[in-house]
């Protein structure tokens, strides 16, 4: 599971369903939504 910062929550913790996407940079990055309160949470660079 990949871990990320949560904007609402103010907390890292895993996140939810987690796809690995490409930036229009060409960078790899993971977003998904947080378990807590369903935010969508960002990482660049993740696994």
């Amino acid at each position: 599971m990949v871990q990320a910062y949560c904007v609402k929550c103010k907390m890292k913790s895993e996140m939810k369903d987690a796809k690995e996407v490409t930036m229009k940079n060409g960078k790899k990055a993971v977003t998904g939504t947080c378990p807590k309160c369903g935010t969508k949470m960002f990482r660049i660079g993740g696994k």
